[in-house]
């Protein structure tokens, strides 16, 4: 019975505003506006011969014929669309202004069919577009979807998936609800509502279609989900009992935009319903008000006693509060009032045209008092009207007026049920430029923590991460992959990673670059003050075994050994050690260019010495058996020679590789990720591995003349102590060469300078150690004595 109610206030709204317009001395002086009221009783047939019959004038349908007093300006109706859509095909193709206040449907867009059809309602394009664009506001990227099985239902979802899928949102699943079968589909689609992992449900449906689904939901106990109710169900008055209220509370939808209207409610009250235009609807209306019968055989003593619960018609609607009197938001009833005002202000305007200025042909002017149908639909084109909420009405080409509407919200009352609660307006000529005004405090979600319900197929990717696409699946569908070595994101849900510049390196959180730290072997780092303190601690030792052997130059250990060589040898040693520091602190550019050359060179001199001992040794006991030629090799200037050759050819290999490709500084980035490496380029790996093949050959030239020459009689022979030291040298850098390939950044030249004096102490205590014993702790075997006796026991062998 409530929609019957309904529809009376909106047949009360009509003769209100006409009443109100008669009265006006502004609009339409002089002029009274009437009306006629027509009911199809939602068939399709009847609307057709109400149409004709408000064409003609006459009981009886006649096509293309009138007959009528008073000019007819415009219709207004229907409220459903199929009805409308067939209204104005018959209006329409004689120009006939039809103005709907409840039709929504976007066909009646269409001015190539329908070019007579205005409407005070906004077109479901602007709901399905405002559903999308709420949607988005609240951030639900992953929604499903569900339509009643007809136009309204498919056109709705035509344009809501465009602006979902426009702005990067997807849809999880599409359900269509039959409107005229058995519901034998609904524990299949109630199944996909609840694995879905979509907690948001836009609904485009009227509330009789919707029950099912709810009933079913309500079967299976799902809940959870979040529905976004289009303007059909969303003041929904059978939905909001408490049997649904697990389910839909929460919910938040678009509804027309109420309004009020000054004095109506007094005059819906006032009503007398004995004698008014529309009298069976007012006798329905009081009955079903009051609980009384209207009886045409009443006599008086029965209505004075109230008999049989007589109705009186002195009844006071002042008490009594329902949908036919509760003005608190106006929405049919509004259209209706602003439909009236729109064509009465249209008749305004045509009635003010002046003669010779007129829109017509030969600048004519209508006549108010017999004016034709596309005379009055110019005029209703171009009428711009100024209601009394202080907005501005118009129709825009296609008929449509500025959409705008409540946003409403479902939540549970103090009874169990629901009310539904404005939040605010969707208002697409919002002056901000912000088409939703929402007040977020009065929201009432359906979750635990009154949090904003989360819909996403995937959860959103912090910064530090990019999303990549799931094979066949929508774009909301992703994974959160960290960005690669060297790459940020700086913002959330980013499709892609950017590289650092060279010298910066990603953050932790990967969100923004850094610079990268410098890395080289400096003087403050405990292993590079470690290594220069060992190298200079060991430089002094040759010295001190120089000294030692300045002071027992006389001494027979100290002569028979080639007293000149080994003092030369002892200075390289000295310098050996400390050519290690040119390797420590930051590689400046003269650095570079001289280190690996200037320990090319002393470690020769010192392998070159080594090996002018061994020489010599040989070739003095050679030279001791009669008739032999290399008594003239044994000269004290043929351990120079051999010195001054072996490393002049290391001294001609590092000026052509310092001419050619000289060594230079450079930053390494590829090294150790996210540091930079300062290391000296060598430039040429080839010269430098040649410099070093060609010490290594010295190397091992030495040990085998030194190993042959083991053997040969004397206390004092260094052929032995020369091929444990050479074996000690060589060892130390066959191990160097793999360990500093896999050494990185600094600890590369920590290999080196640890090679440069491991095989340094080797020499100096392969060579020198003995020696020193015996001249500190066993001077005894220091004397001619001793050498004689093994010579003697040589020869006596």
């Amino acid at each position: 019975m409530r929609f019957r109610l309904e529809f009376y206030q909106q047949f009360q709204a009509l003769r209100y505003v006409v009443e109100e317009i008669n009265r006006s001395p502004d609009l339409l002086p002089n002029i009274t506006l009437g009306f006629y009221v027509y009911d199809s009783c939602s068939v399709l047939k009847s609307e057709l011969q109400g149409t004709l019959w408000m064409l003609t004038g006459l009981t009886q349908e006649i096509p293309n014929y009138r007959c009528r007093d008073s000019p007819l300006a415009a219709i207004i109706g229907h409220s459903k669309s199929t009805f409308s859509i067939l209204m104005a095909h018959i209006l329409g193709l004689y120009k006939f202004p039809q103005i709907s206040y409840y039709s929504t449907s976007s066909l009646l867009s269409d001015r190539t069919q329908f070019s007579a059809f205005f409407r005070t309602v906004p077109s479901d394009v602007f709901q399905s577009k405002g559903l999308g664009q709420l949607v988005l506001h609240f951030k639900w990227t992953w929604v499903g979807l569900i339509a009643s099985d007809d136009d309204y239902g498919y056109e709705a979802l035509q344009v809501i998936k465009e602006e979902i899928v426009k702005s990067g949102a997807c849809i999880a699943y599409t359900i269509y609800i039959s409107t005229n079968q058995k519901n034998q589909d609904m524990p299949k689609f109630v199944k996909l509502i609840s694995k879905s992992t979509a907690n948001v449900i836009i609904a485009f449906s009227v509330d009789v279609f919707l029950i099912p689904l709810l009933d079913e939901m309500l079967e299976q106990k799902v809940t959870g989900k979040t529905f976004v109710a289009s303007d059909a169900w969303s003041i929904s008055t059978p939905l909001t009992t408490v049997k649904y209220s697990t389910i839909l509370s929460g919910a938040i939808g678009f509804t027309f935009h109420s309004s009020k209207i000054q004095g109506f409610q007094e005059y819906l009250n006032s009503l007398n319903p004995i004698n008014p235009p529309g009298t069976d609807w007012s006798k329905m209306l009081w009955e079903e008000t009051f609980n009384c019968t209207f009886s045409d055989h009443t006599n008086l003593s029965d209505i004075l006693n109230n008999e049989d619960n007589i109705c009186t018609g002195k009844e006071n609607l002042e008490h009594i509060h329902n949908s036919y009197n509760d003005v608190s938001s106006l929405r049919a009833s509004y259209n209706i009032y602003t439909a009236v005002h729109m064509i009465a202000t249209a008749l305004d305007d045509l009635s003010h045209c002046q003669g010779l200025t007129g829109p017509f042909t030969g600048g004519k002017c209508s006549d108010i008092r017999n004016i034709q149908p596309w005379e009055v639909l110019y005029y209703i084109k171009k009428v711009r009207v100024k209601m009394s909420n202080q907005r501005e009405v118009y129709f825009d080409k296609d008929g449509n007026p500025p959409a705008v509407y409540d946003i409403v919200n479902w939540q549970p009352g103090s009874d169990g049920t629901l009310k539904q609660v404005k939040l605010g307006s969707y208002d697409t000529l919002n002056s901000t430029g912000n088409v939703f005004s929402l007040n977020t405090s009065l929201i009432w979600w359906g979750t635990v923590n009154q949090e904003t319900p989360l819909s996403v197929c995937s959860q959103s990717c912090p910064v530090g991460f990019k999303k990549v696409m799931e094979k066949e699946e929508p774009v909301c569908c992703f994974q959160c992959v960290p960005c690669s070595q060297g790459e940020i994101s700086n913002q959330t849900d980013s499709i892609d990673c950017w590289k650092c510049p060279w010298d910066m390196w990603p953050s932790g959180a990967r969100d923004r670059c850094i610079s990268k730290p410098v890395e080289f072997l400096s003087y403050v780092e405990p292993l590079g003050i470690t290594l220069a303190a060992t190298s200079v601690f060991s430089s002094l030792v040759p010295i001190s075994i120089f000294y030692l052997f300045i002071h027992y130059k006389s001494t027979p250990i100290v002569r028979a050994n080639n007293y000149s060589v080994s003092c030369i040898l002892l200075v390289s040693l000295s310098f050996c050690f400390l050519c290690a520091l040119a390797f420590i602190g930051y590689p400046q550019p003269e650095k570079c260019l001289l280190r690996q050359a200037a320990f090319g060179l002393v470690f020769t001199l010192c392998v070159s010495c080594i090996l002018a001992k061994t020489v010599i040794v040989v070739f003095a006991f050679m030279a001791t058996k009669p008739g032999s030629s290399l008594k003239k090799w044994t000269t004290p200037r043929v351990p120079y020679m051999i010195i001054t050759i072996c490393t002049f050819v290391q001294f001609l290999l590092c000026v052509i590789w310092l001419s050619a490709s000289p060594p230079f500084p450079q930053y390494n980035i590829e090294a150790k990720p996210g540091i930079i490496v300062v290391e000296c380029n060598e430039n040429s790996q080839f010269a430098f591995w040649c410099m070093l093949g060609y010490l290594g050959f010295l190397a091992s030239v030495s040990f085998t003349v030194a190993f042959l020459a083991r053997r040969l009689p004397d206390n004092f022979n260094e052929a032995k102590l020369i091929t444990f030291s050479m074996l000690a040298f060589l060892s130390v850098w066959v191990y160097f060469i793999p360990a500093s390939l896999s050494a990185q950044g600094m600890y590369t030249v920590a290999m080196e300078i640890f090679a440069v004096l491991t095989s340094s102490w080797a020499l100096v205590v392969c060579m020198f150690l003995p020696k020193c014993f015996i001249i500190l702790f066993r001077p005894n075997m220091n004397s001619r004595e001793n050498i004689m006796s093994k010579s003697t026991d040589t020869k006596q062998l």
